[in-house]
């Protein structure tokens, strides 16, 4: 199943009737990172007044946990759930800290202020898709180079590496999905004059018809 997530960290600020207002948007996989990102975040503001969180965990979102911090239940760390819910994220933690500038804001005004948190957050992030992938490598003979990078040129194939030995060798990624058009394509291009190995299943992340591991950003 695919779906959508942030990468790395982004950020936020504004001010709202004299308190300071910063959402941060983290990505993360387990309850364990989640919570060391908010125990960050708490230790690097540790003289604002709040720290209101929430994170949403796992494909099928079935992970979801927040908290007001202080702020009146209801008005801090639900909105936040429901704005991670209305961008059709998953694996993503969002922390809004509050420095309190002295004037009350209204349930209705928190409320307004940790959506507005959150929304930037996100909106400063790099959106991705996570999809199940495959590397494949193809063997050919060097006459046959000039082909298929204008193949792989022309369809948007992401082409990781190529390798210069006996034969060149093409390191691409694709959807697994795709897998078997592709091959079915590369073999006709290449009248069958090529050796393939596909790797295993991996969740990758897709930015921009590229794909990625998380530590190769």
């Amino acid at each position: 199943m695919d779906y959508k997530t942030i990468l790395k960290t982004s950020s936020f600020e504004f001010e709202e009737k004299k308190s300071v207002f910063i959402g941060y948007a983290r990505h993360v996989e387990i309850e364990e990172e989640a919570r060391e990102f908010i125990d960050e975040i708490k230790s690097k503001h540790s003289g604002a007044r709040h720290n209101v969180y929430g994170y949403i965990l796992g494909k099928d979102r079935l992970t979801q946990r927040y908290a007001d911090d202080g702020e009146p239940q209801g008005t801090a760390g639900i909105p936040i759930i429901d704005v991670i819910k209305k961008s059709m994220l998953t694996d993503i933690a969002i922390v809004v800290t509050r420095y309190f500038g002295g004037i009350l804001l209204g349930a209705g005004g928190l409320t307004r202020a940790y959506v507005r948190g959150a929304t930037g957050a996100i909106s400063n992030a790099v959106i991705v898709d996570r999809v199940i992938g495959n590397q494949i490598k193809l063997e050919v003979n060097y006459g046959l180079i000039g082909k298929l990078q204008y193949f792989f040129g022309e369809n948007k194939i992401d082409v990781k590496d190529m390798i210069y030995d006996a034969r060149v060798i093409f390191v691409v990624r694709c959807e697994k999905n795709n897998v078997k058009q592709f091959i079915t394509d590369v073999t006709d291009i290449t009248s069958n004059n090529l050796c393939v190995e596909i790797g295993d299943d991996v969740m990758y992340f897709k930015n921009e018809g590229k794909y990625f591991l998380y530590n190769e950003f």
